[in-house]
């Protein structure tokens, strides 16, 4: 009876480490310090790749482990934020050759509909870039749920890898002096670490009168 007892009390305690099955979580507070938003193009025909980031940028995410189609995804990134380690590149790609930032100052994505496909998930959804909106389809993958008992807060990882290729983005700028130095599919690289928002203070409880 021990043992039944013991186990009993440690599968309790595993339980309290995760997320209740079947409750809608929402993410909304994107942890930037420990989050990648980047991309990846081929240069010589693929002899080497230059890759970038965006610093600016929010990621909102609704997880229903019971019902992934009533899950979701929506992100919002700042084009002028691009960031490639060199300056004079990274106002290149602001300019009208590339993002065009000043007249496309965001990059979005909404979602419509999440399925699940092995152990991993695929968001399908509007990907709007330079002023066109495609259709894509986003895999990505769930590092881990994890809750933390002291915040009441839970923190959710995820991973996900695409290809788009610029030019369906209007993206056609070419070096006059070697037209096929830069590719042109991009593949995008997404690391996202985000969180529950803390829950709201227990209510006071009424004086009680006398």
């Amino acid at each position: 009876m021990k043992r039944k007892h013991l186990a009993v009390a440690l599968s309790a305690l595993l339980l309290s480490f995760l997320p209740a099955l079947g409750a809608a979580l929402k993410f909304e507070e994107t942890d930037k310090s420990h989050s990648n938003v980047g991309f990846s193009i081929p240069i010589l025909g693929g002899l080497s790749h230059v890759s970038g980031k965006f610093t600016d940028f929010t990621v909102s995410i609704v997880h229903d482990d019971a019902d992934v189609t009533k899950s979701s995804v929506n992100a919002v990134i700042k084009t002028a934020s691009v960031d490639t380690g060199i300056e004079r590149r990274d106002a290149h790609l602001r300019n009208p050759d590339f993002f065009d930032a000043e007249k496309f100052p965001e990059i979005t994505f909404r979602s419509t509909r999440v399925e699940k496909k092995g152990d991993q998930y695929v968001a399908h959804g509007s990907f709007t870039m330079h002023g066109v909106t495609k259709e894509i389809a986003l895999p990505f993958r769930i590092n881990g749920l994890r809750k933390d008992e002291k915040s009441g807060r839970t923190t959710l990882g995820i991973t996900a890898r695409t290809t788009i290729k610029k030019s369906d983005f209007g993206m056609t700028w070419a070096r006059p002096d070697n037209p096929n130095f830069l590719g042109d599919e991009v593949e995008i690289v997404l690391d996202i670490l985000t969180r529950t928002a803390a829950p709201a203070p227990p209510a006071a409880a009424p004086a009680s009168g006398r």
